[in-house]
């Protein structure tokens, strides 16, 4: 049988080499003028979490994932083999790859990304779950426009956090993800689909939030690089026409004390959640802990965070 990942709680692997200093920690530390662009405008991008060699290992797990029938694919919350609403595009689509692969578990705690995902929520967090989002080139689908907290009222407070990491350069031409700035000010709107009309998201707007929806700005990257978004921020990405793939893999975490907030109206999309009583705190085996500031990096005082930067 297939290992289930998710039981171990801490990195396997020697693939991301873990700080052993203060002064290793503050090197992956985010100023304040982008903790300050993430406040105002509910993201912030560009951000290197990957090397080569992370990369290459991320890609060929991820070519070996997309077989439906590859060992321990029973542990994923969701999988989609095509999740796009037309038949003549591509979107894979899945959940749960860190109970699967190895590589996959340990990205959860790369220190670039686990040092930012600290600053931006403010406090310890826990991994809620990840996904993988792959489109092939000249055929892949879009990902309709979105709020990602809309999918997880099952949880509360609303106090999460999304890293987007391109396994590929990502441009207008393969398929990039856009943001609307400042549109996690708006609060939580009606859900429209995650792959079907783009514009199926402007039947829920107000006509001041169209003006500002026409206001997107396209998350162009390099391959390795990192955005983190707000749950309440409108994002979608366009088709890939290119002749390139456009890979991601993404980390969506919670600051630790959320609770479980499932009833049978919000329930998860899949019953393969791992899951918690009404009212308990969001945690245990399948929500592991990721950083733990007192004991981790209790010595950078100084370091700002969402809290401490105006």
């Amino acid at each position: 049988m297939h290992k289930d990942y998710g039981l171990e709680q801490q990195a396997i692997t020697e693939l991301f080499k873990q700080p052993e200093s203060a002064e290793e920690w503050r090197s992956y530390a985010l100023s304040e003028e982008q903790i300050r662009h993430f406040k105002e405008n509910g993201f912030v991008k560009d951000i290197k979490i990957l090397d080569d060699d992370q990369i290459e290992q991320l890609r060929a797990s991820l070519q070996e994932l997309t077989n439906p029938s590859n060992p321990g694919n029973e542990f994923f919350y969701e999988y989609h083999s095509n999740e796009s609403a037309n038949k003549d595009r591509v979107l894979f689509h899945a959940l749960g790859a860190w109970r699967v692969s190895p590589v996959f578990h340990d990205i959860l705690w790369a220190p670039a990304f686990r040092m930012a995902a600290y600053q931006l929520i403010g406090k310890g967090f826990r991994l809620f779950h990840d996904q993988l989002f792959s489109k092939p080139a000249k055929h892949g689908s879009v990902v309709s426009w979105h709020q990602d907290f809309s999918y997880w009222t099952w949880t509360s407070p609303m106090n999460h956090l999304t890293a987007w990491i391109g396994l590929d350069d990502v441009s207008t031409e393969n398929g990039c993800m856009y943001y609307v700035p400042k549109s996690h000010k708006w609060g939580l709107l009606e859900k429209t689909g995650l792959a079907g009309d783009m514009d199926s998201v402007r039947k829920v707007l107000s006509d001041e939030q169209i003006e500002d929806f026409d206001n997107q700005v396209p998350v162009e990257m390099e391959i390795g690089h990192a955005s983190f978004h707000h749950p309440l921020l409108m994002h979608g990405s366009y088709e890939n026409k290119s002749d390139r793939s456009r890979r991601a893999t993404l980390i969506n975490v919670f600051a630790d004390g959320v609770v479980s907030n499932k009833d049978q109206d919000n329930a998860p999309g899949a019953d393969n959640y791992p899951q918690v009583p009404k009212g308990e705190a969001m945690g245990g085996t399948y929500y592991p802990l990721l950083m733990d500031p007192e004991n981790e990096i209790g010595q950078l005082d100084d370091i700002p965070t969402i809290n401490t930067v105006g």
